[in-house]
């Protein structure tokens, strides 16, 4: 069984805890920066490392009075540091706090859903090499095409997710940015140098340019790729929905003991994760496009935005780690129906051969046209009178006037659709 984490780890990303703290930590790395450069004595900086701190309902009744939020948490603070708190602070301004802040919890987060999204694309690998050489029918349109195998259902899916690792950890070097910039970005109180030094204690990449906020192209990126994450995971879920179908039931859902399926019909095993993924899905392409509302704002800088951000921020990526956590059990614990899927190959009496014969008689040397007319008028009859594909081929004389039994026999066969299987697994590094 592959380890996974309890969902609270993200959830208390967001709680008034952790922001305060990453607030905190980014005034006491500009103070550090400050110190470095000789604007804040030593004697000070020693006094506010040692006493720096906040206390979140001391904050909440002085915000109550202040109607600040920053201004309340740096008096709270001041509580704690006496006169050395008027250094806190010191030629900054909200944004460079709040921001920069913002910035570490998303990476903070960013990092929870890289790890999630590594622990799922393992199952997913392991469940590709499990079902590598399982037949099952392919479909287009929601018909029957010609067969594939199960495996590269999960090959694919696992092919994609690399893309989304990829995605997710640019998105993380994206928002990984700090500014300490002041009132409109100009540095007109503080050096680039305080700065620099600052995001060199948090980890984090000075921006090139601020107008006093960072700009909300960054965190609509970050946005986008958990959007595009979920439409993956959407992806797989409703595949296994339409898998699930009774008249199809070559996968479902595990069903554990005591599990009830309807509160009427006994019966019922129903998809309920899966169909709660693609409901979930859309709630982060609705926060991606809030997000991306977000990055025009008046002039330097309104704060429009932040009411949209302490919102989405902490909704969709508690909802991208809940999602993740919950598409990893349901796909290693996916019940899957082997003959079923062969029953399912059989379904149409060996209609699904019909390209193999067309390109045959191509390669005879009968137009496509003509070879398209001869396997349709006896696809059409297969279908309305269900009788075998094969028996209507060996009995349609223009047919054997170009293959023979042996021929035919080979058409009929399955293991043409494995032979590669292994070139496409050799590609994706499954």
């Amino acid at each position: 069984m592959i380890k996974r984490y309890s969902r609270p780890e993200m959830s208390k990303i967001w709680e008034l805890q952790n922001r305060f703290q990453c607030m905190l930590d980014v005034e006491l790395a500009a103070c550090k920066a400050m110190n470095e450069i000789g604007i804040i004595p030593d004697e000070d900086m020693k006094n506010i490392d040692e006493k720096a701190d906040f206390d979140v309902e001391r904050i909440d009744e002085i915000e109550k009075t202040t109607k600040h939020d920053v201004v309340a948490f740096l008096m709270n603070i001041a509580e704690y540091v006496g006169p050395s708190s008027r250094w806190i602070h010191f030629g900054m301004t909200s944004s460079d706090i709040l921001d920069t802040a913002t910035s570490l919890q998303l990476k903070q987060a960013g990092e929870l859903i890289l790890r999630d999204l590594e622990i799922f694309s393992e199952v997913l690998r392991i469940k590709a090499r499990e079902y590598k050489h399982t037949l099952c029918i392919g479909r287009s349109h929601g018909i029957h095409a010609e067969p594939t195998t199960f495996g590269l259902k999960f090959a694919l899916w696992f092919d994609e997710m690399q893309r989304n690792i990829k995605r997710t950890k640019n998105a993380i070097n994206i928002v990984s940015v700090g500014q300490i910039s002041g009132a409109v970005g100009n540095y007109a109180h503080l050096s680039p140098d305080i700065e620099r030094i600052t995001c060199q204690y948090l980890d984090l990449t000075p921006v090139n340019i601020s107008t006093q906020v960072i700009q909300r192209d960054r965190i609509s990126e970050f946005m986008n790729t958990l959007a595009v994450i979920g439409s993956t995971l959407e992806k797989i879920a409703l595949e296994i929905r339409h898998l699930q179908r009774t008249e199809v039931l070559e996968a479902e859902e595990s069903f554990s003991k005591g599990q009830k399926g309807s509160s009427a019909m006994p019966h019922k095993r129903n998809p309920v994760v899966s169909e709660q993924m693609c409901g979930l899905a859309r709630i982060l392409r609705s926060n991606a496009l809030a997000a991306m509302e977000n990055n025009a704002l008046w002039h330097e800088r309104d704060i429009s935005h932040s009411s949209v951000e302490r919102i989405i921020l902490p909704d969709s990526t508690i909802l991208m780690n809940y999602m993740l956590n919950k598409m990893i059990p349901l796909i290693e614990n996916l019940i899957v129906y082997p003959e079923n899927m062969q029953k399912n190959i059989e379904l149409t009496n060996g209609l699904i051969f019909s390209q193999v014969i067309l390109l045959e008689l191509t390669k005879k040397g009968v137009s496509r046209e003509q070879s398209y007319s001869l396997v349709q008028r006896n696809a059409m009859e297969c279908w309305q009178t269900k009788q075998p594909f094969k028996k209507l081929i060996l009995n349609d004389d223009e047919i054997l006037n170009y293959l023979s039994q042996e021929e035919i026999d080979d058409i009929f066969s399955l293991e043409k659709y494995k032979k590669h299987i292994d070139f496409i697994y050799g590609k994706i590094g499954i």
